[in-house]
């Protein structure tokens, strides 16, 4: 058994879903991991991990349109806005999805479905270096 382990660094452009996926996968073919699982987590508490659709633009469109009505910016009740109005309605979103995701890995690749991809979902406005922890254990 094989512990691999790195912290990928993320350019996002502002809110949104960003694909990750190929990034991840190209960590797996350095390493050379054909058989394990692959554990992601997200440091942060203003962006999430998420996988979903990543053939149709229209769903990556609907998902960021859900959760800006599901938490609209600029509500009157919120407190924390320190860093702005996106402050609060960031942390919310964050909390409503995940934060980590496990993914097993056969012959070499993400044990994904067809239409899968692996997003950050970065919730504030302005862009950000995101890091995502990736370890990979490989009993091959």
């Amino acid at each position: 058994m094989n512990w691999y382990k790195i912290t990928l660094e993320i350019s996002t452009h502002g809110k949104g879903l960003h694909d990750i996926t190929e990034t991840v996968r190209a960590q797996l073919r350095e390493w050379g991991a054909r058989e394990g699982m692959c554990f992601l987590f997200l440091p942060h508490t203003s962006a999430s991990l998420v996988v979903s659709e990543n053939w149709d633009p229209t769903a990556r469109a609907d998902l960021e349109t859900f959760m800006e009505r599901l938490a609209p910016e600029g509500e009157r009740w919120y407190t924390h806005t320190l860093e702005g109005e996106d402050d609060a309605t960031s942390h919310i979103r964050a909390m409503l999805t995940d934060t980590s995701l496990t993914v097993p890995i056969d012959a070499g690749n993400l044990s994904l479905g067809t239409w899968q991809g692996i997003y950050i979902f970065e919730h504030r406005s302005r862009p950000h270096r995101r890091k995502v922890l990736m370890r990979v254990l490989s009993v091959e």
